[in-house]
């Protein structure tokens, strides 16, 4: 019963804060989880990931851009990118979603940022995909950036868009 509190608590909570799913059905299909053949297209892809794994536990901070301070969503992934792959990618998570290719079906690799409306508001928050359905993501302010799994769970009824910012 105490870890079905925490897990409500933390769903209620979110990037700065996690609301209620879309008033419409806007939502777009999850990508279908690529395969384990399907490396990232880019050596910087693979370094994002590998970037963003080693944040997992970081203090969530509203408006955190590096993990001495804490991280929200995007300052996470605005951080890895700038250091892993060499990339600018700043702003909020709906700012970071006006770029990049969108990922349809199951062109779904790791090292692209997975989109999700989780105030009410297209593009609310953003994480990182790290294969086998999951994702990095700094989820809200009474935790720490984690994994989740893209298919399954709370998030999974939020997804919107998935994009790419590697060749």
């Amino acid at each position: 019963m105490h870890r079905l509190l925490i897990l409500i608590v933390l769903g209620l909570a979110g990037c700065g804060h996690l609301g209620s799913p879309p008033a419409s059905p806007t939502i777009a299909r999850l990508p279908t989880p690529p395969t384990e053949a399907r490396l990232p297209a880019d050596s910087r892809a693979h370094d994002v990931v590998m970037f963003a794994l080693g944040l997992v536990d970081t203090d969530y901070r509203f408006g955190g851009k590096n993990p001495a301070a804490g991280l929200d969503c995007s300052g996470m992934v605005s951080y890895v990118f700038g250091n892993a792959a060499g990339l600018n990618l700043a702003g909020s998570a709906a700012d970071m979603a006006r770029s990049g290719q969108r990922v349809g079906g199951n062109g779904l690799r790791p090292g692209d940022l997975v989109f999700f409306n989780t105030r009410n508001r297209p593009r609310s928050h953003v994480g990182i995909y790290i294969g086998d359905g999951r994702f990095v993501h700094a989820p809200n302010s009474n935790g720490k950036v984690r994994t989740e799994s893209l298919t399954q769970g709370w998030f999974a009824t939020r997804f919107e868009e998935a994009r790419t910012y590697f060749d």
